[in-house]
């Protein structure tokens, strides 16, 4: 990544190589952090990554919009009535 690059996880804590990340962080090797998700969630207040100036981390709140929150409760419904009907659920974790 360039120096002046900053980086966003927004997906699954587990991606990131939190250690490296804080390395990089810290040697000026990307411009800064911003985490939505971290592994663990939420990570222990003595972790190295909230020392710093240049990482923000936020409380997964990523998808905390009204917008958002509406579709998981419909998508949460529907799968509720499939699966009362015995229809496909439409969004089943396998």
């Amino acid at each position: 990544m360039k120096k002046n690059a900053i980086f966003i996880n927004i997906s699954r804590g587990g991606l990131v190589n939190q250690d490296d990340l804080y390395t990089a962080l810290k040697n000026g090797n990307i411009l800064a952090a911003g985490l939505d998700v971290t592994l663990p969630e939420p990570l222990p207040m003595s972790h190295p990554l909230l020392t710093l100036e240049n990482c923000v981390v936020s409380p997964h709140v990523g998808s905390a919009t009204l917008k958002a929150r509406n579709a998981m409760s419909e998508l949460c419904a529907r799968n509720i009535v499939a699966a009362l009907y015995g229809e496909p659920i439409p969004c089943q974790v396998k």
